[in-house]
């Protein structure tokens, strides 16, 4: 009967996990495209409802690392299934709890953070300071500072040749005609070798670098081809003002930025959504097997039910964080947004391959301040931007209290 209790707990855990992931993580994801309107909010519920799902499924692990990341060492629990059971049940809970007070100040936090944080604390508080591993620890303190940095130059960096080479340029829509096919190369290649190089290995699809980049560049140069015959034929109207100009241009790259909004969904879906159905998934498997497992199979259902949940977050409480990101740090274009969301992906694309473990909450946040500045500094509301940076500071100690409390309380109520 207890053990009934438990997951039926665990089960709501997720789903509230899942909710507060879409509210937050998802929103500050799909901020950039709604904010410049490239797409409106029920739009950014289909896209990320759609991706987030194909994400999880086609790309995201089916074995999931219990012990988020490797913090704490699962063989410490052994002989202690109950234990380990509350402790993931308190971090799963402490987890959530934060996203949703952080959605509530619509302030865009990591997830991942959140759970590593939860993770800490119930850690400490069943083995003490021994069971912590800490070099692993401070190099996900190190990607707070490592993962926005990146994010903003590369931002900084194409916004201001996309400035100087289009919409500074006398002719804007002449000179989109010129550089847009280029452009649609760059994204496709950066998109599709994030899928090819060592990304679809569910789908048995583990290219060597060599052979992932070659296929990428044929995708790429086929959207080149493309988007030049597209744009042969786009009319260019004689004795219309720059700002009607400006405006023709921008919606041109309303379509870049959906692209870039439909992979930043995708790969949320596939590295993201573990945090809430892998807590679920240990929970169960524990149970099931009467041992503590390293790596648990994530079955359909579960991750079904962080799909959903994820899309109800989005659709119910999304637009606070939407509207801290795409609106409330600087003012976002569809230009400006691409340039953000393009940076945000290919950082995540880079440190992801070199196995450094970030946010990218905090590496689109990054961006979006990078292409902030590539305008002035005057362009970027510095209040909330310093808001947003406690929040990050706090997300570890927070949760990891809260873990300390939830855990104590479960280990009295169900030990």
């Amino acid at each position: 009967m207890v053990n009934i209790l438990i997951l039926g707990i665990a089960l709501a855990g997720g789903l509230y996990m899942a909710w507060n992931i879409g509210a937050n993580d998802v929103a500050n994801a799909m901020g950039t495209s709604v904010g410049s309107k490239a797409v409106t909010l029920k739009q950014a519920i289909i896209i990320a409802g759609l991706f987030e799902f194909l994400g999880a499924v086609l790309v995201g692990s089916h074995v999931t690392q219990t012990i988020s990341k490797g913090i704490v060492n699962p063989r410490l629990f052994s002989g202690a299934q109950r234990e380990f059971i509350l402790g993931m049940l308190a971090a799963l809970l402490s987890a959530g709890i934060w996203l949703q007070v952080a959605t509530y100040m619509g302030l865009p936090v990591s997830t991942t953070h959140s759970i590593v944080g939860a993770i800490v604390g119930f850690g400490l508080v069943s083995h003490g300071i021994s069971a912590i591993e800490w070099g692993k620890l401070a190099s996900i303190v190190a990607s707070w500072v490592i993962s926005p940095i990146m994010g903003a130059i590369i931002s900084f960096v194409l916004f201001r040749q996309v400035s100087k080479r289009i919409l500074e340029q006398p002719h804007p829509v002449k000179a989109t005609r010129r550089y847009a096919p280029f452009l649609v190369m760059l994204v496709l290649s950066i998109l599709t070798l994030s899928f090819t190089y060592k990304g679809l290995k569910n789908l048995k699809l583990n290219l060597p670098f060599g052979e992932a980049l070659l296929i990428a560049l044929a995708v790429g140069l086929g959207g080149t081809l493309f988007t030049a015959y597209a744009m042969g034929h786009f009319r260019i109207l004689p004795g219309v003002r720059i700002r009607e100009r400006l405006t023709e241009v921008e919606g041109i790259f309303k379509y870049l930025q959906v692209m870039t909004a439909c992979y930043m969904a995708f790969a949320h879906g596939a590295n993201d959504v573990a945090n809430a159905t892998g807590p679920i998934a240990a929970i169960f498997g524990t149970m099931k097997t009467t041992s503590i497992q390293t790596r648990v199979s994530v079955p359909l259902w579960v991750l079904f039910v962080g799909g959903l949940g994820i899309v109800v977050g989005l659709a119910t409480w999304g637009y606070r964080v939407i509207e801290t990101v795409g609106r409330r740090i600087t003012g976002i274009t569809p230009s400006r947004g691409f340039c953000a969301e393009f940076g945000c992906a290919t950082t995540v694309l880079v440190c992801s391959k070199l196995g450094m473990p970030i946010s990218t909450t905090h590496t689109l946040v990054g961006s979006v301040v990078g292409v902030g500045l590539a305008r002035g500094i005057e362009a970027l509301n510095l209040r909330i931007i310093r808001e947003i940076f406690i929040s990050w500071v706090v997300t570890l100690p927070f949760t990891s209290g809260l873990a300390m409390l939830l855990f104590v309380l479960f280990k009295a109520i169900f030990a």
